[in-house]
């Protein structure tokens, strides 16, 4: 028979049992605490996840290739970037998005640049690479059974199309070739979808618009090319960036531009496996856009300084015929032409 214990005893052994109870626990938190922490700083930081901005030019073009294929996607990965397509009416609504930081990367003519320029003040547009002029991809159209059959029949008539784009520009070297000015036609400034709505409506007597608005128009038997600008076209597009996208992401800048060359080498040598692709985004069939595809000529061009002082031409003219409020000096926006070699691939700049 076992002796009684006395209450100080007891007590004692409950304190005991309880502190030893608290110290287990303590040092098992502790222990889970630690594990935790070591397996925190095991773990590799997540790359933020970055978006190269590029816009999607919905036409018979490399880069509408370059989004469908997805290599750019796959190449930039490893770069913690990921891509995102977006669509735009013409170059001018781009150039807006791109100078209020909405937009990396944009595909637009020669005078959009010029009028994004005008309205920065050395603000963030560069010039990356050019194109070739591909003057038959511009139209101007007229109704099915339309009273203008010459060009010197434009006077006096409702002309639509896209304010300091490729249409206002060609228009304007049209007028010139007929001994007619932009005063001498009314002026209907609209953006493609818009204009399309008001030239299928008759609204207006001609409208003049890049591909593949003239081949929809002609295939729907609302209207027809008067005019291309294949003898009036003496300039090219631009793939235009901004300042700081270039600076902090040159590296990606390097892959696209390759990557993109590579898709126009690919458009050139496959025009039907091209049609297939497009079919679809473009709404076109097939055999009308194996049609289109001889009126392009496919590459990605660097920048020239005959390029260069061509582009200050075109805006010393926007300039005079009072489109611009202050002349611009196109050059604010181009880089030196060695680090242009730097950013092109190899291939291009040994071709040239």
């Amino acid at each position: 028979m076992q002796p009684a214990q006395s209450p100080i005893f007891a007590r004692s052994r409950r304190f005991t049992l309880l502190a030893g109870a608290l110290l287990g626990a303590w040092l098992s938190g502790s222990a889970c605490a630690n594990k935790q922490n070591t397996s925190n700083e095991q773990t590799p930081k997540q790359k933020t996840a970055q978006v190269f901005r590029i816009v999607r030019p919905k036409q018979l073009v490399g880069l509408s290739v370059l989004e469908k294929q997805g290599t750019l996607e796959k190449d930039l990965a490893p770069l913690g970037f990921s891509v995102q397509w977006l669509e735009f009416a013409a170059g001018p609504q781009q150039l807006e998005a791109l100078n209020a930081g909405a937009l990396d990367l944009a595909l637009t003519a020669e005078s959009p640049a010029i009028f994004a320029q005008s309205a920065q003040a050395g603000g963030p547009l560069v010039y990356l690479a050019t194109t070739e002029p591909n003057g038959k991809t511009v139209s101007l159209l007229v109704h099915d059974g339309s009273p203008i059959k010459t060009l010197a029949d434009l006077k006096g008539k409702k002309i639509a199309f896209q304010k300091a784009s490729i249409g206002h520009y060609l228009l304007v070297k049209v007028l010139d070739s007929a001994g007619l000015k932009l005063s001498d036609v009314q002026s209907v400034f609209l953006p493609p979808p818009d204009a399309n709505a008001a030239f299928s409506a008759g609204s207006v007597d001609a409208w003049i618009i890049w591909e593949p608005f003239p081949t929809r128009i002609s295939e729907a038997h609302v209207g027809h090319v008067l005019v291309d600008g294949d003898r009036f076209r003496d300039t090219a597009n631009f793939y235009t960036t901004s300042r700081a996208f270039l600076d902090a992401h040159s590296d990606v800048l390097k892959i696209f531009l390759a990557d993109l060359d590579r898709a126009e080498s690919w458009s050139t040598a496959h025009p039907r496996e091209m049609a297939e692709l497009l079919t679809k985004s473009l709404l076109i069939e097939v055999p009308t856009l194996l049609q289109m595809h001889d009126k392009y000529r496919f590459g990605v061009l660097p920048i020239s300084e005959p390029g260069i002082v061509k582009q200050q031409e075109v805006a010393d003219l926007w300039f005079r015929l009072g489109f611009l409020p202050k002349q611009v000096d196109v050059r604010t926006g181009f880089l030196p032409l060695t680090q242009y070699a730097a950013l092109m691939p190899t291939v291009v700049r040994a071709a040239r």
